[in-house]
């Protein structure tokens, strides 16, 4: 009952969720209801726009990533999923619908004790700690107690990574008083951001500088975010071997992305700054939040539409599939989760301070790695499959994905619990 319960919560998805949670959030922060539900429908209405702009990235990049494995010939034994079907499993899972009210409750207490300043109301993206469970539940033979620890260790992570970057969401990508506590978001920043700071450190390459504005400045029209997604859309339509109508298709799809999204986040930024003012005021005056930078955790998506995260994502697609080729010991065939590189890239290239060619560097190293952790842990991520009936590719006796088995914390907490 209790799980049918929050598929029910989930399944509305969080251009419903969203709104209903920003409304009580107002409320009970002082807003009337008139403004508070303003608001909430508002962000509601933002999401819709930013998820209509990734759902038209993620099938377009989907399909031309099939094209570019079948061209290719690309043959490994193990199939990224995708995150979706990932997240399928883990809901799938008996642990996984306790998983949502410990972790509010986890949340509550690292605010009362000031071990975080981040308000997580990205309800959703709970499935990421809910996964660490999962696998560890699978792992430990059906251990609750192991199980829920995972979760709750994952979830403690990622509030303070979010607390780490929240510097980054402010400065670099403009949103004030926002975090982004996403799993896969932040589990690729923390190995990715120590990287792209070593990048540039190092002669020569540290002087190489591709931020948008700069392009912008020395290529004139062709600089602009537009064009370089119409440019790098008909780069991947050519990769893709798509036919002449298609490849001028796919790149006016990518200057549609790079275009639109930034005025989708605008809308979803009109609503929700009057509710982080609200917060932030009430906690302050009750003494909570003095002195303290509080941050309301949203999902990533808010800042995936930056002209240089989808830039570097979509770079570093064709670079993926051609890692999984010459790195030795992979057996991931990467294909589900290239659609989403964008998530996992968005803090590197924050620290990168927009800078597509050391974000790229970076981006490769991070991807090589998670490839190498999705191989690694592919026999957990498959049991999964099976425990929740999933059916596998054809001819595929072995799956894992980016997101979830390439997830450096999830990796991290599967390692301790192996050991254990």
């Amino acid at each position: 009952m209790i799980l049918e319960v929050v598929q029910f919560i989930l399944g509305l998805g969080p251009t419903v969720m969203l709104p209903i949670v920003i409304t009580i959030i107002g409320m009970a922060f002082g807003q009337g209801f008139k403004k508070a539900f303003r608001s909430g429908v508002t962000i509601g209405v933002g999401f819709v726009g930013i998820n209509l702009v990734i759902g038209l990235l993620t099938s377009n990049l989907g399909d031309a990533t099939h094209q570019m494995v079948t061209r290719y010939g690309l043959a490994l034994n193990i199939i990224d999923v995708g995150w979706p079907a990932a997240a399928a499993m883990t809901w799938a899972s008996p642990v996984a619908a306790f998983m949502i009210p410990i972790c509010m409750v986890v949340n509550i207490i690292m605010l009362v004790t000031k071990a975080t300043n981040v308000v997580d109301i990205d309800i959703w993206n709970y499935w990421h700690f809910a996964a660490a469970s999962a696998t560890v539940f699978v792992l430990t033979g059906g251990n609750w107690g192991f199980a829920i620890l995972a979760g709750i260790i994952y979830e403690i992570a990622v509030l303070k990574i979010a607390d780490w970057t929240a510097p980054i969401v402010k400065n670099y990508f403009g949103m004030e008083g926002l975090s982004f506590p996403t799993g896969s978001t932040c589990a690729q920043g923390l190995i990715g951001i120590p990287i792209v700071k070593l990048i540039s450190k190092i002669p020569g390459i540290k002087n190489l500088q591709a931020d948008p504005d700069t392009i912008q400045k020395r290529f004139g029209i062709f600089g602009e975010p537009l064009m370089m997604g119409l440019i790098l859309g008909i780069l991947l339509g050519i990769l893709a071997g798509y036919p002449v109508g298609k490849i001028l298709q796919i790149g006016i799809i990518m200057a549609g992305v790079m275009f639109l999204m930034p005025r989708m986040v605008k809308i979803l930024m009109e609503g929700l700054i009057p509710i982080s003012e609200s917060v932030k005021e009430y906690l302050q005056k009750k003494n909570f939040g003095k002195d303290r930078e509080l941050t309301i955790g949203l999902d990533a998506a808010v800042a995936v539409g930056h002209p240089a995260v989808i830039a570097t994502a979509l770079v570093l697609v064709p670079c993926t599939l051609f890692l999984s080729v010459v790195i030795p010991g992979n057996n991931v065939l990467p294909f589900g989760d290239l659609a989403t590189i964008c998530f996992y890239v968005a803090f590197i290239v924050g620290a990168a301070k927009g800078n597509i060619v050391h974000s790229v560097l970076a981006g490769i190293v991070v991807m090589g790695l998670a490839l190498l952790m999705a191989t690694n842990i592919a026999q957990f991520h498959t049991s999964m499959a099976v425990a929740a009936n999933f059916q596998m590719p054809e001819n595929t006796t072995m799956i894992s994905s980016l997101d979830l088995g390439g997830n450096f914390l999830n990796w991290i907490v599967i390692k301790i619990f192996q050991f254990i």
